[in-house]
């Protein structure tokens, strides 16, 4: 469920939470080498994480490419989300969508 977000300093603050939660999350063993609807998992979670990190690093900001990549993640999260059957594994990947969701809100940098 996504929650709404009035403003920069609150969203900094949730996606800190949530980006905690995640670091401290294992990933889920049964989806290792696993791919639903063609999309690699691993990969999944890779992609949104290391723009969740830049993003953070930059604070708050991403370029054009990285938003993009976000996009897509979210397209693919969109998908896959209604196959994972065991609690766990939908809440990895639903924090995983609240990430790149909260963090694809913010406009692209247009340099770089």
């Amino acid at each position: 469920m996504m929650v709404p977000v009035n403003g920069e300093i609150e969203r900094e603050a949730l996606v800190a939470r949530l980006w905690q939660e995640h670091l401290d999350a294992p990933f889920p063993a049964r989806l290792r080498g696993a791919e639903l609807e063609g999309i690699d998992m691993v990969m999944l979670d890779a992609d949104i994480a290391g723009c969740v990190s830049t993003w953070r690093d930059n604070g708050g900001s991403l370029d054009a490419w990285r938003y993009q990549v976000l996009r897509d993640c979210i397209s693919e999260l969109d998908k896959i989300l209604p196959h994972l059957m065991e609690a766990e594994d939908l809440r990895y990947y639903e924090r995983l969508h609240q990430l790149a969701t909260l963090t694809s809100q913010t406009a692209p940098r247009l340099n770089k």
